[in-house]
């Protein structure tokens, strides 16, 4: 089970949900601009810096996402008493994103 704030049934209430939505439609605009490119043949080197670019945006919501759940759930989870458990699953989440 995750620690959630403002969970209902598994799901979160997002405080910059739009703002995140705004985010990864405009990196699903890239993704598909980076297709094309590759559909169209052209030099690969440009590819690369568009995917780089790709890249650079998903860690940008990742982090955003992050800190919403760190100022929310873990504040909240800790609170209430789950401490270790709030800690060990940011951990988790952390280590997963560096790999």
């Amino acid at each position: 089970m995750s620690i959630t704030a403002s969970s209902d049934k598994g799901h979160t209430v997002q405080p910059n949900k739009q703002q995140l939505l705004n985010r990864l439609k405009r990196i699903e605009g890239q993704v598909r601009g980076v297709q094309k490119m590759f559909e169209n043949e052209q030099y690969c080197v440009d590819i690369l810096h568009q995917i780089s670019a790709v890249q650079a945006a998903t860690i940008k919501v990742s982090l955003a996402l992050m800190e919403d759940h760190t100022h929310h759930c873990v504040v909240n989870a800790i609170e209430e008493g789950d401490k270790d458990k709030a800690i060990d699953e940011l951990m988790d989440v952390m280590k997963r994103m560096v790999r």
